[in-house]
């Protein structure tokens, strides 16, 4: 192969495996070695599981050597966020209250990954419980950006989006309760989708907040995100919030491109509002003329409720501290002073705040259930600035600001997507380099990406809309940008229900 393994993305990798120019084996060694190189800078894995995937790659070869190709995933290696169970593989969501936990059965999609042949290198870095801050140092830092590393990637997904930006594996699977996907993304040119609520199963994933936790990719390509979505979609017995999840073929409208499709613009909240950077700005405002050029048309939209989404995710958050109310009290020196400070915070919303939070939930659902009718999406900036150093990254408040940019979408269950990328590195054809380990920081740090929420199911215009703007991308640093059951066990110590 003319180019690294490691420098494809995850369809030149699947491509490169089904037309036996590459082995399973190879490209997984391939990332081994890269892992070993430079992840001891990087700290995107908590936990390498070298033998397990190259026995999982070699029975890949074999069955693909028959003539046995289950799918565009068998044979590809790929790892998962740390709170998502592995068999035999430990699972410690970041914290020491799980160091040593190892689960005894495979989430879901665990399972519906393994099903489709992936290889799994291992278990990523993250934030503490999904809700603490980056740290560094210590049994479990949360990554470096692999374009800056005096720059923190974002989190909650963090270590996820460190090793899909840096060649440490071909895709990642992530999740996101308030932007803990997308945020990410941005932070590290990737394609970030967090999708529609119920799509994909939670059992087996540790939980933050019930009615607001989604499990989605984070890869190189929209195509990759179509194909990691394919094989985790779809109803599990043990989460009822997947009841009746219908699936589609994914990949079936990425060459449609963004003609005829109707963009809504959420000029006020997210353009015009606080805080937006400049440069994120003028990049979001030039991918829109893009797409407008390419046969969209985008009216300016609003839905005013949306200052209120805040307001209303903060006390829903309340089943953060519900689901660790009782370890919390029995061992609170086993959470790091960021999520034990929050979850503290978080028990202070009175069952008031919460009926009056869902009250305004239901608000904000109808106004964007009316935008919805007139287009087919809504669009808008990713985030509001790049990349924070982490010395610059706030340690008071109950949620970042940027929270604004995606939080909303989970409160509702809506698809959301963003798409930070740079020019194709697809197939063989390849030919820059994956960022590790740049010291120095770059000459700019703006994002090239936008934000969709599309009607839910819509043909996957989301993954349309990243198709044909690719010519708005600058090849550049990236900052910031946006396209918006039951556990197999419960570690902490108490029941994994899910609401509904």
């Amino acid at each position: 192969m003319a180019v690294s393994v490691t420098d494809l993305d995850l369809r030149g990798v699947s491509e490169g495996i089904g037309t036996r120019e590459l082995s399973s084996v190879e490209a997984t060694e391939a990332y081994l070695r890269r892992i070993e190189a430079h992840d001891g800078v990087l700290r995107a894995y908590l936990t390498v599981t070298g033998d397990m995937a190259l026995a999982q790659a070699k029975e890949a070869d074999a069955e693909i050597g028959r003539g046995r190709r289950r799918g565009p995933l068998h044979g590809v290696p790929i790892a998962l966020k740390d709170l998502i169970a592995v068999a035999g593989v430990k699972m410690t969501s970041g914290s020491r209250v799980l160091a040593d936990h190892v689960p005894a059965r495979d989430a879901f999609i665990t399972r519906r990954l393994k099903d489709a042949g992936a290889v799994l290198l291992g278990k990523l870095a993250m934030h503490e419980w999904a809700f603490g801050r980056p740290v560094t140092e210590g049994p479990f830092p949360t990554g470096r950006n692999p374009w800056d590393v005096r720059r923190a990637p974002a989190g909650s997904s963090s270590g996820s989006a460190v090793a899909a930006a840096a060649g440490l594996c071909a895709g990642a699977l992530g999740s996101d309760t308030g932007g803990s996907i997308r945020g990410p993304a941005a932070m590290t040119g990737l394609v970030g989708h967090k999708p529609t609520y119920g799509l994909v199963s939670r059992s087996g994933v540790l939980a933050l907040s019930w009615s607001l936790d989604h499990v989605g990719p984070m890869t190189r390509g929209v195509w990759d995100s179509a194909v990691m979505l394919q094989a985790i979609a779809g109803a599990d017995p043990d989460d009822t919030s997947t009841r009746g999840a219908p699936t589609q073929d994914y990949v079936q409208h990425l060459e449609d491109g963004a003609r005829g499709l109707r963009l809504g613009l959420l000029k006020r909240y997210y353009v015009d509002g606080p805080g937006l950077n400049e440069e994120v700005r003028g990049a979001a405002l030039t991918a829109f003329d893009v797409l407008c050029r390419e046969g969209a048309t985008i009216e300016d939209v609003d839905a005013p409720s949306l200052d209120l989404a805040m307001a209303v995710w903060a006390p829903i958050m309340s089943e953060a501290y519900e689901y660790h109310a009782e370890t919390l009290r029995k061992t609170p020196e086993k959470f790091g002073e960021g999520v034990r400070t929050r979850l503290l915070l978080s028990a202070l919303f009175t069952a008031q705040d919460v009926q009056r939070a869902q009250r305004l939930r239901a608000r904000i659902g109808r106004e964007v259930d009316a935008l919805l009718s007139r287009v087919d999406a809504l669009i808008f900036p990713g985030q509001a600035a790049p990349a924070l150093r982490f010395e610059d990254f706030p340690t008071t408040g109950f949620a970042a600001a940027p929270i604004r940019y995606t939080a909303p979408w989970n409160l509702l269950g809506l698809p959301a997507a963003r798409d930070c990328r740079f020019p194709s590195r697809s197939s063989a054809a390849a030919s820059t380099t994956r960022p590790c380990c740049a010291s120095r920081a770059p000459t700019s740090a703006s994002p090239t990406g936008i934000a969709a929420v599309p009607i839910p199911r819509a043909g996957g215009c989301d993954r349309r809309l990243s198709r044909d703007r690719r010519q708005a991308r600058p090849a550049r640093v990236p900052a910031q940008a946006d396209t918006a059951g039951r556990a197999a066990e419960n570690p902490a110590g108490r029941a994994n229900d899910r609401q509904q």
